[in-house]
């Protein structure tokens, strides 16, 4: 049998794969429909020319959104790395308090004991 774990894994993984294309496919839309309306307004071009135009238009504004998409995934990167290294500073400090609460009542204890043998 195959781990469950492995499966919400696997099934997150298709789930964001899904996600991140259809928001692509949202921004080649926004793109194409951006540059329709920047070429709207130039009646003087051939068609050809406004193809053209179109093309570079939508081609430029998603090497953008690339760049763009590109620095925030470094940056999620980079967050991640440092929220799990200041888990793990919390995480030694929590169990450093714990092990000495634990030390005090020991000791309270044991003087207790001796006292009262």
């Amino acid at each position: 049998m195959s781990d469950p774990s492995h499966r919400d894994v696997a099934s997150a993984d298709l789930g964001n794969e899904v996600e991140g294309y259809l928001l692509w496919q949202a921004r080649v839309m926004e793109a194409e429909r951006r540059a329709r309306e920047f070429v709207a307004p130039m009646e003087w071009t051939t068609t050809a020319q406004r193809t053209d135009i179109e093309q570079r238009y939508v081609a430029d504004s998603l090497t953008r959104a690339r760049a763009d998409l590109e620095r925030v995934a470094a940056r999620c990167v980079s967050l991640r790395g440092e929220y799990e290294a200041r888990y793990r500073t919390l995480r030694l400090r929590c169990v450093g308090w714990a092990l000495a609460a634990n030390a005090c009542v020991v000791a309270v204890a044991a003087s207790f004991v001796l006292r009262w043998h």
